[in-house]
């Protein structure tokens, strides 16, 4: 029997610059393909709209997902969308930042906690979680044991919430109430650096509290 050629998710690093509050730093973004081969969707499409277009190859693409508002997670959404005739999805509680990089276009449709996305075979729910951005979402692929955090979590912690529309308390109260509570072995896919699980996260939370970020 023959092997599925595509693997239900995928990813790819691509490199340029974060930039907020007059700040601009370096940074290499994660950007998730999930589906088949047929179909897919790709999350938070990251600086370089062709090298992404080149890892979907002949797929048709469903939509582009923002899990923020924030440039280095938007900025090729929109030539990606363009390019393959596809629509933006994003939290309207992140329209102020999604304006900061596009000002002259809006996304297509708003991404809604609960709201359930089809990305091939697979099913992504959308879970709020607020904190590092007002309209911050993770994607949860109970059936794959997956969750993609965007900047809500890392291997190590939050995301950072020292900069504006960003909230500690939040996102302390987001990672609690709508991650720490999926299954242990749950895969967490995030926005920069490594994969971790959610039972690895999870004894740490105390400590993430006491030191504040």
């Amino acid at each position: 029997m023959a092997e599925a050629s595509v693997r239900p998710v995928q990813s790819l690093v691509t490199s340029g610059v974060f930039a907020l509050d007059g700040g601009e730093w370096e940074v290499e973004n994660n950007v998730w393909i999930v589906g088949d081969d047929r179909t897919a969707v790709v999350i938070d499409a990251a600086h370089d709209h062709e090298a992404v277009a080149r890892a979907l190859g002949d797929r048709e693409l469903m939509a582009v997902v923002c899990t923020h508002g924030h440039n280095d997670h938007v900025n090729a959404a929109v030539a990606l969308a363009g390019l393959c005739d596809a629509p933006i999805l994003l939290h309207p509680d992140d329209t102020e930042l999604w304006h900061r990089v596009h000002p002259d276009t809006e996304p297509d449709a708003p991404l809604l906690d609960g709201e359930r996305l089809q990305a091939g075979g697979v099913e992504l729910e959308v879970l709020h979680t607020p904190g590092h951005s007002p309209g911050g979402v993770c994607l949860y692929a109970e059936r794959e044991g997956v969750v993609f955090t965007g900047d809500t979590l890392f291997s190590g912690g939050p995301g950072a919430t020292g900069r504006s529309l960003s909230d500690f308390s939040a996102i302390i109260a987001s990672i609690r109430d709508r991650l720490l509570v999926l299954p242990p072995g749950t895969v967490v896919h995030t926005g920069h650096g490594p994969s971790t699980t959610i039972g690895a996260e999870a004894p740490h939370l105390q400590e993430w509290i006491e030191r504040g970020y």
